[in-house]
């Protein structure tokens, strides 16, 4: 048998069955549900319990910027803080440049 037969037979038998389809399509969906609840939701809440700290800064807390500079926030804008690095050393970065010091609570 040569090729050509073997892909017509096969083609054949999966046109015959048609529950292949469908358990093709019920194989993605659950793949994709799986998707949603192992990465894409935890990561979606994480987002958002982030941008509901970002919103609460006040004056004296702990930060962290993206690019590793620690910090305390000295003043809070709408989208930006005015954090002290060090004395007589203040930077004004985005808010969303901005993480939680999970060092200082140790």
């Amino acid at each position: 048998m040569n090729f050509l037969t073997l892909l017509q037979a096969q083609t054949a038998s999966t046109a015959q069955s048609g529950g292949s389809s469908w358990s093709f399509l019920l194989m993605m969906v659950l793949i994709f549900v799986i998707m949603w609840l192992f990465m894409i939701r935890p990561q979606q809440k994480k987002q958002k319990e982030l941008n509901k700290w970002r919103d609460s800064l006040k004056k004296g807390d702990k930060v962290v910027t993206i690019g590793g500079i620690y910090g305390t926030v000295d003043e809070v804008k709408d989208n930006t803080a005015l954090v002290i690095v060090d004395q007589n050393v203040k930077i004004r970065v985005e808010k969303s440049a901005l993480q939680k010091d999970f060092t200082a609570q140790q």
